[in-house]
C-alpha cells in the first residue's frame, strides 16, 4: 500500500493531496492545553477562523475536556458551548468537526453545519451515537478508548500495545460498520495519551504502518500531549508546559504525514501546516526522475564554490 493510497479519502469531506491539518478549538475552561482562552462563542469562532488563516483544513470544536481527571459537563452546558461555535464557523465556509461523546451534541452540531463527528470513545460512551451518525450519513472518527479518565490513566497495561490497540480498534470499527456507518466514512485514531503512557504512545507512532493496515484513513492527535513533555524533559528533567511543545508536535506531524496519515489534530497550526507541506513535497520528489550524472544542471559548475 502506498502512502497516498493509505492516506485515503473520507467520503463527505474535501479531498486533500497531502495530510490534512485539523485545528483545535476548545470551548472549555479546563482543557489541559488552552482551557479558557476561547470559552465564549465570539472568541471561539474568531480563533477557528484564525486557525484556517494559518493553514488548518478543518476545525475540531469541543466543549468537554478529556484530560485525565476531568469532570464531565452536563449535556445542556456542552450544547450551549459547542453548537453556536459550530454554526458560526460553518456559516463562514469552514469544514467543521465536532468533538463529542454525546449523541445529542453530535446530532445538533451536524444540523448546525458540522461535517464530521470525532468521538474519543468511538461510540462506546453513548449507545445512541452510532445510529445518529449513521442516520446523518456523516463521517465518524473511531478512537481507541478504554474508558473515562476521571480516575487517572485507567487500564493502561499492555503486553503488546500495538497488537492490542489494533485488535480493539478493529473490533470497534466492526461494530460501527454493523451500526450502519459506511466504510468510506470511517476514520481511525490510536488514542495517544488515552490509557497509555509515554512509551506506549511512542511505540504506536513508530508503527503507524500497522494502523494503516486497518484499511481506513488515520487521524493522529499528538498535539502537546504528555509523552512529548516526557521526551523533551529527558530522564531527569521536568516536562515543559503544554504550550511549549508545539515544535515537538510539528515534528510528529511531519513524521505522521510521511507515514501516510490522513490528518493530524493540532492546537498550533502554522508550524504543522508547514511540516505536512514539506513532507508532501519530499514524497512528490520521489516520483521525479533522478538527474543523469554529467547532465547539464543549473549551477552545477559553481556547486563547489557555493557550499
Amino acid at each position: 500500500m502506498s502512502k497516498q493510497s493509505g492516506r485515503g479519502r473520507v467520503a463527505g469531506l474535501p479531498q486533500w493531496d497531502r495530510c490534512a491539518v485539523m485545528g483545535v478549538v476548545n470551548v472549555t475552561p479546563d482543557s489541559f492545553s488552552d482551557g479558557g482562552r476561547w470559552f465564549d462563542t465570539t472568541s471561539a469562532v474568531k480563533h477557528g477562523l484564525a486557525l484556517v488563516e494559518e493553514g488548518a483544513d478543518l476545525v475540531d470544536v469541543g466543549g468537554e475536556s478529556t484530560r485525565p481527571g476531568a469532570t464531565r459537563v452536563d449535556e445542556d452546558e456542552e450544547l450551549r458551548r459547542v453548537v453556536p461555535v459550530v454554526r458560526g464557523l460553518a456559516a463562514e465556509g469552514v469544514t467543521v468537526s465536532v468533538d463529542t461523546m454525546r449523541a445529542s451534541v453530535a446530532e445538533q452540531a451536524l444540523a448546525a453545519g458540522a461535517a464530521l463527528v470525532n468521538d474519543v470513545s468511538g461510540g462506546l460512551a453513548d449507545p445512541a451515537m452510532i445510529p445518529v451518525v449513521a442516520d446523518a450519513g456523516a463521517p465518524f472518527v473511531v478512537m481507541h478508548w478504554r474508558g473515562f479518565l476521571e480516575g487517572g490513566n485507567v487500564r493502561g497495561v499492555y503486553a503488546d500495545v500495538v497488537a492490542e490497540v489494533l485488535d480493539e480498534l478493529h473490533a470497534r470499527v466492526d461494530a460501527v460498520l454493523a451500526g450502519g456507518i459506511a466504510p468510506d466514512r470511517v476514520v481511525v485514531d490510536p488514542g495517544l495519551g488515552f490509557s497509555k503512557d509515554a512509551e506506549h504512545d511512542l511505540v504506536l507512532l513508530s508503527h503507524l504502518d500497522r494502523l494503516l493496515g486497518l484499511g481506513h484513513p488515520l487521524l493522529v492527535a499528538a498535539s502537546r500531549k504528555r509523552f512529548l513533555g516526557r521526551v523533551l524533559a529527558g530522564p531527569q528533567g521536568a516536562p515543559p508546559p503544554a504550550r511549549e511543545r508545539d515544535a515537538a508536535t510539528a515534528a510528529v506531524s511531519a513524521l505522521a504525514a510521511h507515514a501516510g496519515a490522513w490528518a493530524v489534530r493540532v492546537h498550533e497550526v502554522s508550524a504543522t501546516a508547514d511540516a505536512v507541506r514539506v513532507a508532501r513535497a519530499i514524497e512528490g520528489a520521489r516520483s521525479t526522475p533522478e538527474s543523469t550524472p554529467g547532465a547539464d544542471t543549473p549551477g552545477a559548475d559553481t556547486a563547489e564554490g557555493t557550499r
